[in-house]
Order: C-alpha cells, then sequence, then structure tokens
C-alpha cells in the first residue's frame, strides 16, 4: 500500500437521494461502507470527514433570515448526523468505529482531542471525525486538513461522486474542460480551482501530503488509490 493512514472526504450529497430529495440513501451509505471495509481489511487506518450539503448549506441559512455564524453551527450539526449515519452502516458490516465530535454532543459521540483519535487509528477503529473544525466560518474541507495533520495521515483522498478527477471547469456543463492529471498546491492557488478552499489547501503547503481525487462510482477505485494506481488526479506539493 501506498498510504497507511488516510482521511476520506466526503460530500454530503454523497449520501443523498437525489430521485425524492431524502438526505440519506441507503444503497449509497453501504457502498461507502463497503468501501471503507475493503480498505480497512488492506490494513489501511481510515480517518473520515463528511460534508452536511444534504442536510443544510449556508445558502438555505440567508435565505431564511439566519447570520452566518449560526447557519454554520447548523452545518456542523448536519455533518454529526452524516457521521453516525455512516457509522451505523459500517458497524452492520463489522467495522468498529467511533464517532468523535469537535461540537460535544456527548451522548451520542466522543469529544473530539487528537491523541485519543490518533489511539483509536492504531487499535484499527475507523474515526468519523463530525462537527467540522468546531468553529463558524471553517469548511469540512478545512476540517480534512486540519484532522489530516493532526493525525499525521499520508494522504487526504476526495472521494467524488460523477466526477473522476480535477477540470479545468465544471465537466457536467462545460464540454469543453480538460482533465488534470497532476497539480500543485500552487497551482490550485494561482489558478483560483475549486477543488478544496484556499485555508484548506494553504494549511497543506509544506506538509508533504498528497491529495487524491477520484470518483467513487466504482468501489474498486478507493482500492486502487491506496495501492498507488495513477488514478483520478493527484494534488502534490511540488
Amino acid at each position: 500500500m501506498k498510504y497507511k493512514r488516510i482521511i476520506l472526504k466526503l460530500s454530503g450529497e454523497a449520501l443523498a437521494d437525489k430521485s425524492d430529495g431524502t438526505i440519506l440513501d441507503n444503497e449509497k451509505l453501504k457502498n461507502i461502507a463497503l468501501a471503507v471495509k475493503l480498505m480497512h481489511e488492506a490494513g489501511v487506518e481510515i480517518g473520515i470527514v463528511i460534508g452536511a450539503g444534504n442536510i443544510f448549506r449556508g445558502k438555505i441559512a440567508s435565505k431564511i433570515g439566519v447570520d452566518q455564524t449560526n447557519g454554520d453551527y447548523m452545518g456542523m450539526l448536519g455533518t454529526i448526523i452524516n457521521c453516525i449515519a455512516l457509522s451505523s452502516s459500517l458497524e452492520k458490516i463489522g467495522v468498529t468505529t467511533r464517532v468523535m465530535s469537535a461540537v460535544e454532543v456527548n451522548k451520542i459521540a466522543e469529544p473530539y482531542i487528537y491523541k485519543k483519535a490518533i489511539a483509536h487509528l492504531n487499535c484499527h477503529k475507523v474515526v468519523l471525525f463530525a462537527g467540522g473544525t468546531g468553529n463558524p466560518y471553517f469548511t469540512t474541507d478545512t476540517c480534512a486538513s486540519l484532522r489530516a495533520l493532526e493525525i499525521n495521515a499520508d494522504a487526504i483522498l476526495m472521494a467524488k461522486n460523477g466526477v473522476d478527477g480535477v477540470y479545468t471547469d465544471d465537466p457536467k456543463t462545460n464540454k469543453n474542460a480538460k482533465f488534470i492529471k497532476k497539480l500543485t498546491y500552487k497551482d490550485i492557488i494561482n489558478k483560483n480551482l475549486h477543488i478544496m478552499d484556499q485555508t484548506a489547501i494553504t494549511m497543506l503547503e509544506g506538509s508533504k501530503k498528497e491529495v487524491r481525487i477520484f470518483s467513487m462510482d466504482k468501489i474498486e477505485n478507493f482500492i486502487k488509490v491506496i495501492n498507488g494506481d495513477d488514478i483520478g488526479s493527484t494534488i502534490t506539493e511540488e
């Protein structure tokens, strides 16, 4: 394996049933859980960060007259719901998990303490990092970078729904968008590519950690990435 410890970053939308607007889809949860189990059985130590776009987004807050600070806290609660849902799916197929939250909800998740998270990973438990960073004005992308640095992950795996990597523009709306196989953190900042937010990218500069962006539509892609196969797009320091 190329990577022994990773952060898996998932969007909230990847868990939703778009056909009827249900925030969580049973089959999607099962498929993601199976992909995580395959990596887990291969010996990879796994931390997971999930967005909350299937439940609550910032633009909803402005529409209903909620200020950004409270809107961000509402989004953090959404990530807790998503982490509990995926944790349940993983436990059902025999994967031991721990949900750790930066927002204290002690009856349903452990408080996030980075040394305890590392201890869980060393015991081969999958750790789901809920509640974002615990602070408003920071995205779950930034949370993924922060947790990757804190637990000393080798890479961040960004599994995308319906997209197989980085493009110069949205390939769903622009047929002329060009696929980018390899790029650096500076490329993302200089070209203003919307892969991760700028804070998340800036945090990773100098860390020598890789970010892999690939399609989650095929479960085998997860194993290919941890084995170092050249699929999707790769972001590196140089």
